[in-house]
């Protein structure tokens, strides 16, 4: 259990670092552009993250690129990347659709060809951005570290929950005009006030957590992070896309499958995400029939 204590308590210390750090750092940030108070909250968590995570590595003794997620040759690992990729949009467009068809989501914003192919780009590079920075950390690092000490099942399940954690993390609004000194541990237990009512996110945590189960089945067959980082990215992709072009439909009979977290995930979502990772495993296992061994 070292391993597992040593990234729960790394996460810990990154949120000590928003709530200390992010009134100057927000000051500081201000005098240039403007961004949002909680933005730079979740910039210095990444950032207290990234350097926790190789000091963490060393001490655990990750170190290789295959306990880091990456082994294998690179032009085969580029191309399980590139092959999850295109499986993430197939996995996510029918969902975009049917939550369309059903009058769920429905379009706010004109749009052209033009328009779609610059959102997608852009959905793309965000989404291969935090696929290569959560992948890395949770199915790269911790899965592997976790695993080597106590399996793959307490890694597959504490990953998926960790992961599902973070998206709920650096959401809570502060105002420039209400920025103080104390502000910082304002942004910490805001975030974490969403736990305090389990009931009212348990549709997004569960959809989040069976996403995170899905990576962490795929990383444990496929022996590395190239196919999840393709899969979360097309993911990723196709739900700004359809974030950024269309709005939830509280008036919808059915408004109710889809969460208020992010108007997305939720009921639907996870069920989707529970029948199309059938396919999805039965894929991988067909690809590499050799599970990898489960000291990661």
């Amino acid at each position: 259990m070292r391993a597992l204590l040593a990234f729960l308590a790394l996460f810990a210390v990154a949120l000590g670092l928003v709530a200390l750090a992010t009134p100057p750092a927000w000051q500081l940030v201000s005098l240039l552009t403007t961004v949002p108070f909680h933005r730079v909250g979740n910039r210095l968590a990444m950032v207290g993250l990234a350097a926790g995570l190789w000091l963490l590595a060393r001490w655990l003794r990750l170190n290789n690129r295959q306990d880091m997620g990456y082994g294998g040759a690179l032009r085969p690992w580029l191309r399980q990347l590139g092959l999850g990729l295109l499986l993430g949009l197939a996995f996510m467009l029918p969902l975009a659709l049917l939550m369309l068809g059903t009058g769920l989501r429905r379009i706010n914003i004109d749009l052209n060809v033009l328009l779609l192919f610059k959102l997608l780009l852009s959905g793309l590079a965000s989404g291969l951005v935090v696929a290569f920075i959560e992948e890395s950390f949770l199915r790269g690092a911790m899965y592997s570290a976790v695993t080597r000490e106590s399996g793959a099942l307490l890694a597959v399940i504490s990953t998926a929950l960790l992961y599902a954690a973070t998206h709920f993390f650096a959401r809570f609004t502060i105002l420039p005009a209400d920025v103080g000194p104390g502000s910082g541990v304002d942004l910490v237990l805001g975030s974490l006030r969403a736990f305090a009512a389990p009931g009212q996110m348990a549709d997004a945590y569960l959809c989040l957590a069976a996403v995170g189960v899905l990576l962490a089945l795929v990383r444990r067959q496929t022996g590395n992070i190239a196919a999840g980082i393709g899969l979360h990215a097309g993911w990723v992709t196709l739900m700004l896309v359809t974030l950024r072009t269309t709005e939830r439909n509280p008036d919808a009979a059915s408004a109710w499958l889809l969460s208020e977290h992010d108007g997305f995930v939720g009921w639907l979502t996870l069920a989707w995400t529970l029948l199309a990772a059938i396919p999805v495993l039965r894929y991988y296992r067909r690809q590499h029939p050799q599970s990898p061994p489960s000291t990661g």
